[in-house]
């Protein structure tokens, strides 16, 4: 009785057939690397029913703000565009003083947003890549303020912008946030795993000290995740309502405070609230127009790696 069996090698010989077998079973492994997987129609169903649920308030506010509130409110409602759209975006523009308000808007969510970047990625990488005393621990005070409601801090910090004469001025809205836990909680995290301590470590022994690192290697590598923070951080602060409509006036308002005047009085002109919704959302979209394809590159740029 006799069995076939696969020959076996032995010997240089057999360990030159292994090794010289190696790269194929590699390639073998790597055919489906790098190929592209097409989405069936699902997807596409799931994909196009998000993206009509996404836009549909912004198209909602596009009709609302283009005809009259007696219009608005009969039922059906109005699904089309109506022709009453530059009238009210006019109406808007005047009686809320828009252009006013969204240069301040403009000011102080610029402002915040720069500031933010900058502090937030100095502080990322010196938690993630430092050394020193209380690192954790401060890190762990940081963690902790994302915790406590921003409302629990109104009357302390209205009374300290009144002692530095702050008071109904756009410093006030400004100072107070210029940097969040949020941000540096995201870049610590982005350091932590994307910044190898090899590049830190050869600039140590170029003779670089901790800024020149910072300048040269850091910023470089953490441009995908400081666009990022920018904009997520500018979106926030031009539809931050809270604080500037307490810190601020109707003589110097952002936009969203600018917008309270649209529903003042007893019978509320919801087109016109609508059409200065509509004008405050502008900036934000065509920010997103201009940068959005930079911002998403630089996302899947240090998404993938090897």
């Amino acid at each position: 009785m006799t069995t076939d069996t696969a020959p076996v090698l032995t010997g240089a010989g057999g360990r030159r057939a292994v090794e010289s077998s190696a790269p194929a079973r590699r390639r073998r492994l790597r055919q489906g690397a790098g190929k592209q997987h097409h989405a069936g129609p699902l997807a596409y169903v799931l994909l196009g029913f998000t993206a009509l649920v996404s836009l549909f308030p912004l198209y909602w506010t596009l009709v609302a703000a283009s005809t009259d509130s007696s219009r608005i409110s009969q039922t059906p409602p109005p699904f089309l565009p109506g022709p009453n759209l530059f009238s009210n975006l006019s109406r808007a523009w005047t009686e809320a003083a828009m252009g006013k308000a969204m240069m301040n808007s403009l000011i102080v969510a610029g402002t915040i947003s720069l500031s933010t970047v900058l502090f937030a990625t100095l502080a990322g990488f010196a938690f993630a890549k430092l050394r020193f005393k209380g690192r954790n621990a401060l890190l762990m005070v940081v963690i902790a303020t994302m915790m406590v409601p921003p409302q629990l801090g109104v009357v302390p910090l209205f009374m300290m912008m009144s002692d530095l004469g702050w008071g109904q001025q756009l410093p006030s809205v400004i100072f107070p946030t210029l940097v969040s836990a949020v941000g540096v909680f995201f870049m610590r995290q982005y350091f932590a795993e994307s910044l190898p301590d090899e590049l830190v470590e050869a600039g140590r022994v170029d003779g670089a000290h901790s800024l020149r690192i910072f300048w040269s290697i850091v910023l470089p590598i953490a441009r995908a995740p400081m666009a990022v923070i920018f904009m997520i951080t500018f979106v926030h602060a031009w539809n931050d309502f809270f604080w500037p409509f307490i810190a601020l006036d109707m003589t110097n308002p952002t936009v969203p405070v600018a917008l309270t005047q649209l529903s003042a009085g007893y019978v509320r002109d919801q087109s016109l609230i609508m059409a200065g919704a509509l004008l405050g959302t502008l900036p934000l979209l065509a920010m997103f127009v201009v940068f959005g394809r930079q911002i998403v590159g630089g996302i899947m740029q240090g998404a993938v790696k090897g």
